[in-house]
């Protein structure tokens, strides 16, 4: 799971999509990638634009990032454990800049949605 032979963006976008399965994650990925996003632009424009944005911006990814955690425990696969500082850098940006982006534009994010309320009405 962990080994990564074929590079971090063809690793983590195979195991995208059982990590993303619960209606819940989904819908707070869709709300908070944004969030993440924007926070990104904050920190790194605020040197020339204004030192203050740094702030909201950094409050914004945690935020963000926090939110996204909780949503991960509605899963039934738990992402794979972090290699250590520099991997949760890399993974956390490639998934809200690269991964998330391309799986809701590729129809994964809307397949994964249509299969969440499918085994919830089987369930029911």
């Amino acid at each position: 799971m962990n080994e990564r032979t074929e590079g971090l963006l063809s690793w983590q976008w195979n195991l995208y999509p059982d990590n993303h399965c619960d209606r819940r994650n989904l819908l707070l990925h869709a709300l908070t990638v944004p969030l993440f996003q924007l926070g990104t632009v904050l920190l790194v424009t605020s040197p020339v634009t204004s030192p203050w944005l740094a702030l909201p911006g950094v409050v914004a990814i945690v935020s963000a990032l926090a939110l996204q955690g909780r949503g991960h425990r509605f899963e039934t696969v738990s992402p794979v454990p972090f290699r250590g500082f520099f991997d949760v850098v890399a993974r956390l940006f490639v998934e809200q800049w690269v991964t998330f982006p391309r799986f809701v534009l590729s129809g994964g994010f809307a397949r994964a949605w249509r299969s969440a309320r499918n085994a919830a009405a089987s369930v029911a």
